[in-house]
């Protein structure tokens, strides 16, 4: 698993009475927008004497949910299936941020408008990839040189969380963020913490052994957009994908060659694509490599929650199942549940 310390990201942040009345904005603009639209009552009466928690997308969303428990009220700044990385913060937006207790994102360069969106809010503010081994964004394997390169080459990659490892990171980097904000319940938080934690572990640790027989040479995750480098390096496979993060439009007939061509000779038998994208240039490269097009992984947003991923642990083991099923053969399925009464130490991720 990666080799990385928790370090607390909470050091700076002062604790304040839950209930409050809305700060009072130095940007002009941004105290025009929060007064004309004034926290109703709902969403801080919901909360009742709860930690009012806004995050910035579904998967945070979710592990503050498990962390929190009954003693936090979460909600997310976007909805499922929005966007993320453009994301247009609206006036509603502004009204629970300014309400809230404590505001969580990513960080890593995800939510672009994050900083210009808390700007002269008086709300604590916690980046949960700090203290993290964050990855840069590299070519894809075999199409260095073959392709017009990417603006975001060498940047942060953002999807951390795909890594579970990762996401027992965050799920700790929360804990002590309730924990800094509301004591009384430090205890509850960091226990839900370690529990959780060791339920994500284990979800990577059945792909790291359900994959351990695959000959190095075929060792290879094969996806529309980079955005599985932390679970690749976590399972010990090459990446290859048809373009960097979030550049759909930077697809090209060289890229799409050089990763027929990688898949092909290197005889990896599935290539995948994220839901959120079309798999047109995917199936494509399964047809002209003769792998196999074995089914979309989730990224960026949980599903609803009568859908496929409607959790964030959910989106993991979906995802592990399909990738052990595509590159083995195996049913995942069977592999990822039988692993689920048998969880990893959570201490792994910290």
């Amino acid at each position: 698993m990666p080799n990385f310390s928790i370090r607390r990201p909470v050091d700076s942040v002062v604790r304040r009475p839950r209930r409050r009345p809305l700060v009072v904005v130095a940007a002009t603009t941004l105290a025009l927008a929060v007064s004309a639209c004034a926290p109703t009552a709902s969403v801080r009466d919901e909360a009742g004497d709860r930690l009012l928690v806004l995050t910035t997308f579904t998967v945070i969303a979710d592990i503050a949910r498990e962390v929190g428990g009954d003693h936090v009220h979460v909600e997310s700044v976007t909805a499922v299936g929005a966007e993320i990385h453009g994301y247009e913060p609206t006036p509603s937006d502004l009204r629970r941020a300014s309400d809230a207790d404590l505001v969580l994102e990513n960080g890593l360069g995800l939510e672009a408008w994050f900083d210009r969106f808390v700007a002269g809010l008086d709300v604590p503010t916690v980046t949960l990839s700090d203290g993290i081994e964050a990855l840069p964004v590299v070519e894809s394997v075999g199409v260095e040189g073959e392709a017009p390169p990417s603006d975001d080459l060498g940047a942060p990659n953002p999807h951390a969380w795909m890594s579970p490892a990762v996401g027992a990171h965050y799920a700790h980097a929360a804990a002590e963020a309730f924990a800094a904000q509301d004591p009384e319940h430090a205890e509850a938080y960091r226990a839900n913490a370690e529990r959780y934690a060791g339920e994500l572990l284990a979800v990577g640790e059945t792909l790291t052994a359900a994959l351990a027989e695959i000959p190095a040479e075929s060792r290879v995750l094969v996806t529309c957009e980079g955005a599985f480098s932390y679970l690749a390096r976590d399972a010990g496979l090459d990446e290859v994908y048809l373009w960097p993060v979030n550049s759909e439009g930077q697809s090209s007939p060289r890229r799409m060659e050089a990763a027929i061509s990688t898949v092909r000779d290197r005889q990896v038998p599935a290539v995948f694509c994220e839901s959120t994208v079309s798999s047109d240039s995917q199936e494509q490269v399964a047809r002209e490599s003769g792998s196999t097009f074995a089914g979309v992984l989730y990224v960026d947003s949980l599903s609803e929650p009568d859908g496929p991923v409607p959790t964030y642990k959910d989106l993991l083991t979906h995802d592990v199942e399909v990738i052990i099923a595509g590159l083995t053969g195996t049913t995942g399925a069977e592999l990822v549940n039988s692993s689920a009464t048998q969880p990893a130490s959570a201490g792994a991720g910290r």
